[in-house]
């Protein structure tokens, strides 16, 4: 039987471990402003739609992808390191706030998955 004394040492360890966990990844807080995001969104609706859904058929989808992934991939965009023709025009003129704020937009915005017919 584990001591009393022993389950408090164990449950602050776990404690401690979990918050050192949540500051090391960043991710779990949003470092963007979905608000913002959401005005800034309008240059890209023409390939992805103001609700993250392609809306061309070599744009992908982008609505419910996380922060972090989204602000990467317009990061690679942005430096060159990921090419696209017409990213590679909209991308450079981002600033990282702006970055910030359409991965905060897009990331919160909801989809529902539902079975396919007959499925």
């Amino acid at each position: 039987m584990i001591s009393a004394d022993l389950k408090a040492a164990l449950l602050a360890i776990h404690l401690f471990a979990s918050v050192c966990l949540l500051i090391a990844s960043g991710s779990v807080c949003s470092a963007g402003d979905a608000k913002a995001g959401r005005a800034k969104a309008l240059m890209c609706q023409a390939c992805h739609g103001m609700d993250g859904l392609s809306k061309a058929p070599d744009a992908p989808n982008i609505a419910a992808q996380t922060e972090p992934y989204i602000v990467a991939q317009l990061k690679a965009y942005k430096s060159g390191a990921r090419k696209n023709d017409a990213m590679s025009v909209v991308a450079p003129s981002l600033s990282d706030t702006d970055i910030e704020d359409l991965a905060a937009y897009f990331s919160a915005i909801e989809i529902n998955v539902v079975k396919m017919p007959g499925g």
